[in-house]
């Protein structure tokens, strides 16, 4: 193995997967640390890990065990893959995890890149934007669980770590691979060693992979693995998919603009759960006995605005609301495959990590790609596709199911 990868939730990681294949690399998703090792003819391994909303500490505890076991496996490089919005608290888990890391391998410099142009993701003089917008005015400043009011990571950041945080400017990136390497050095020398990287561009992504040949560790979104296998020499050939039919349901826990707007553009039939109903103790498998019972493609789905979601959470309590939430989507999931289905889309990141723990594949292998950043995966004879919750066109649930029976 190559590149060693470990991915903060389940989405995210086969997002990068889905990066690194169309690059050219043999790759595979593991679900949770592995207990053997890796096949011989892999070249970058995800370790997928549900550790984004988890106490700081326990998410440091799950990166280390990924991080010695990638080692093991003989890779050259690490990346650890977070959300292309930085989801995070001022606890972290971002700044612990790659704190944790860095004093693992032993290094200094470490960039921080979330950028991810194909999906609106981008980073210009330290700030996070979201399309056209600021990552605090996007809609991620209202998400459920890691509000993301501001949008200069260098504050984000240096409210998580105790290294001194650094910046590259995209007129650094602009004039090349050695202009990067030496602004690097300089931060690192200053003591900013942690550095928010600017990308604007699929090929500043590129830039930043040749500048990073023969780094220990890197950390962003999956972007920033645009650039990375040019630097292996790779075996050319990154695996043959082969479609699933037969019923396919979709499950959509995510409160996203993008989900919301999916949802509502969504033409087959649709239940949706409240989060009164899953506190409740609504039964899973008369969930999916309604989704055997329509024709199409039936969503369930807890998709609510923002106000709603906020009343909710005031109600009840934050943590409590998402693990009922996230429980019914993980049980219900697990009777949909005990009845036979084959196909299952889940929308969002906290939703999809408890749909994959129920369903609890050992790893998953990289299919074609949906939407930017979305590819579909399998694990024998079930087929999923997880999509994070700011991903996606608004056809993105007919267009899934389409893709997971003949592929691209």
């Amino acid at each position: 193995m190559l590149l060693g990868c470990i991915g903060d939730d389940f989405t995210g990681s086969s997002d990068l997967g889905n990066t690194l294949v169309k690059q050219g690399m043999r790759t595979v998703q593991y679900v949770g640390v592995p207990k053997g090792d890796a096949a011989p003819e892999v070249e970058a391994g995800v370790v997928a890990l549900k550790s984004r909303s988890i106490p700081a500490a326990e998410a440091v505890k799950l990166s280390l065990e990924a991080l010695e076991w990638l080692k093991a496996q003989g890779c050259q490089q690490f990346l650890f893959k977070y959300c292309s919005t930085f989801d995070s608290t001022a606890e972290g888990n971002i700044g612990p995890v790659a704190e944790a890391l860095a004093d693992a391998l032993g290094t200094e410099s470490v960039i921080f890149c979330p950028a991810f142009p194909a999906t609106g993701r981008t980073i210009y003089q330290g700030h996070l934007f979201v399309q056209d917008h600021l990552l605090s005015e996007s809609g991620m400043e209202n998400h459920p669980l890691t509000p993301m009011k501001d949008p200069d990571l260098r504050r984000v950041l240096a409210a998580q770590v105790s290294r001194g945080v650094g910046h590259v400017p995209a007129s650094t990136v602009w004039q090349g691979p050695d202009a990067i390497r030496a602004r690097l050095a300089s931060e690192a020398e200053e003591g900013r060693g942690f550095v928010i990287a600017d990308a604007i561009r699929d090929e500043d992504l590129l830039t930043w992979g040749a500048a990073l040949k023969g780094a220990k560790l890197l950390t962003g979104g999956s972007g920033i693995a645009l650039g990375l296998p040019g630097n292996f020499a790779l075996s050319g050939k990154a695996g043959a998919w082969t479609g699933q039919g037969g019923q396919v349901v979709a499950l959509s826990g995510s409160c996203s603009n993008a989900t919301r707007a999916q949802v509502a553009a969504h033409g087959g039939p649709k239940r949706e759960v409240t989060a009164e109903e899953a506190l409740g103790g609504l039964d899973a498998d008369s969930l999916a006995d309604w989704a055997l019972a329509q024709d199409g493609l039936p969503l369930i789905y807890s998709s609510a605005e923002p106000a709603t979601v906020a009343a909710t959470q005031k109600k009840h309590g934050r943590e409590k609301v998402a693990a009922a939430l996230e429980g019914l989507f993980a049980r219900t999931a697990a009777a949909l495959a005990s009845k036979g289905v084959k196909r299952i889309i889940s929308a969002g990141g906290e939703t999809s990590g408890a749909v994959v723990e129920a369903l609890a594949p050992e790893a998953l292998e990289i299919g074609p790609e949906i939407d930017p950043g979305v590819p579909v995966m399998r694990a024998g004879d079930m087929v999923l596709a997880l999509k994070s919750g700011n991903f996606g066109a608004a056809d993105f649930f007919a267009k899934a199911a389409r893709v997971m029976e003949q592929g691209a």
